[in-house]
């Protein structure tokens, strides 16, 4: 049996705000040097994207897929500081992300309501995806304006569509919490999983946590118990590749495996999830940007929910929302635990006093990485070990301090993300008036 760290949530180059390298072979260069054993092929409607995954993938597993020779040699002809460096093992599986956007029956409003869902399609095969696709063009929906389209659909109707096309494709809710467009957003959703699914409620077997929550604070909504709860990166650049994911134990990698883990919820094979620390998300507080105030959820209650310096609305954040929700004490009994990382470049830029994009950063990092892939370095490699290899045996101190905890941390809000800070002589913080985790 074999761990795998598998990232469910990213994006392609086709997808906005995201990075123009992120190409089929520029993401599988990097999850080596991270790692990452699975990734999704991601943005899977968009039609140019879909002509690569058809002709630079081809099956390795069952409907688990991998770089062609001819694609990784494109690549290392365009980078030759990677000459003779082998094809890299990363498996892709189809999964892309969806936003719908309609009106549903509020009735508490007794009247129809605007809704805005973010959501996670898995597919088992590339030929499956071409059925998606189709059916989704032959309903007249627009799937080529963008690599995460919008969608004029009805989030439990594309969950029918999906699941008439294969049983075997899931719908999972992405970053259930993110104020605009999650199922549980302060801004956009609903109050519980029957509100969005109605019947077919039984066919959501997973929630995405998204970055400005962690698994902890989802413990905390019996809705949620028999619920397989993924974390992922929603990355929309190589470096942000599994800030968060999950790590599976399989004794070979399958999407048959995967989706039955998932299903399930199966905890002696799901180990641990790999965490950003939820306070760095960009919506953990309350807050308004534009007047630079970042409230807790007691703060926000003073001021009604109104900023205190222009009377706007705030934007209510993700740790107010699952408190609003929250009907249990949450627990660690039969859950999957957490491991919580600061990510390596991040470390190595406080050390140095440099931006992450810096050219010290990118030497130290390609440095370590090269010792070992950077998440066997966050989290495994002995600190020691780690001292004698870098140039900065300040960079093994903050792994240590990562490890246990210790650091500083001033909370996100309103778009803005949080700072941490690993060197500050004040340990993690965090508010804990009233707080249920």
């Amino acid at each position: 049996m074999k761990p795998y760290i598998i990232d469910l949530h990213t994006h392609s180059r086709f997808s906005r705000g995201c990075s123009k390298a992120l190409t089929l072979a520029h993401i599988a260069h990097w999850c080596r040097k991270k790692g990452i054993d699975i990734v999704p092929t991601s943005d899977f409607t968009h039609p140019i994207w879909f002509a690569e995954l058809q002709t630079q993938l081809e099956e390795a597993e069952p409907c688990l897929y991998r770089l062609r020779a001819e694609t990784w040699l494109d690549y290392v002809t365009q980078h030759p500081e990677l000459k003779n460096s082998p094809i890299p093992a990363t498996r892709f599986i189809n999964t892309t992300e969806l936003s719908c956007i309609y009106k549903k029956h509020d009735k508490a409003l007794g009247e129809d309501k605007a809704r805005r869902v973010h959501v996670l399609i898995t597919a088992p095969s590339l030929a499956i995806v071409t059925k998606i696709n189709a059916k989704l063009t032959k309903g007249g929906y627009n799937i080529t304006s963008d690599g995460r389209p919008i969608l004029g659909l009805d989030a439990k109707e594309l969950l029918k569509i999906i699941l008439d096309i294969d049983p075997r494709c899931l719908l999972i809710p992405a970053h259930i919490w993110t104020p605009w467009f999650a199922i549980f957003g302060s801004k956009s959703g609903f109050n519980s999983l029957e509100e969005v699914f109605d019947e077919l409620t039984p066919h959501i077997h997973a929630i995405e946590t998204g970055l400005s929550s962690d698994p902890k604070m989802n413990w905390a909504l019996k809705q949620l118990n028999n619920i397989t709860i993924l974390s992922n990166s929603d990355a929309h650049s190589v470096e942000n590749l599994a800030r968060e994911a999950n790590v599976f134990a399989m004794e070979a990698p399958s999407y048959k495996e995967i989706a039955r883990i998932i299903t399930t919820n199966d905890r002696t094979r799901f180990l641990h999830t790999i965490e950003f620390y939820p306070e760095e998300g960009k919506y953990h507080n309350d807050g308004h940007a534009a007047c630079k105030i970042n409230l807790t959820p007691e703060q926000s209650a003073k001021h009604r929910g109104l900023c205190p310096k222009c009377g706007q609305k705030l934007t209510i954040g993700v740790l107010n929302r699952v408190r609003e929700l929250a009907d249990q004490q949450p627990h660690a009994q039969n859950r999957v635990p957490a491991k919580y990382v600061v990510p390596l470049q991040q470390i190595i830029a406080e050390v140095t006093g440099t931006g992450p994009k810096s050219k010290t950063v990118q030497q130290e990092y390609e440095r370590l990485v090269k010792h070992a892939p950077e998440f066997t370095l966050l989290l495994q490699t002995p600190i020691t070990e780690i001292a004698a290899v870098t140039s900065y045996p300040e960079i093994a101190t903050g792994i240590e301090r990562m490890r246990s905890g210790q650091m500083h941390i001033i909370p996100g809000y309103d778009g803005q993300y949080g700072v941490v800070k690993i060197f500050e002589e004040a340990t993690k913080k965090k508010e804990k008036q009233g707080m249920l985790f």
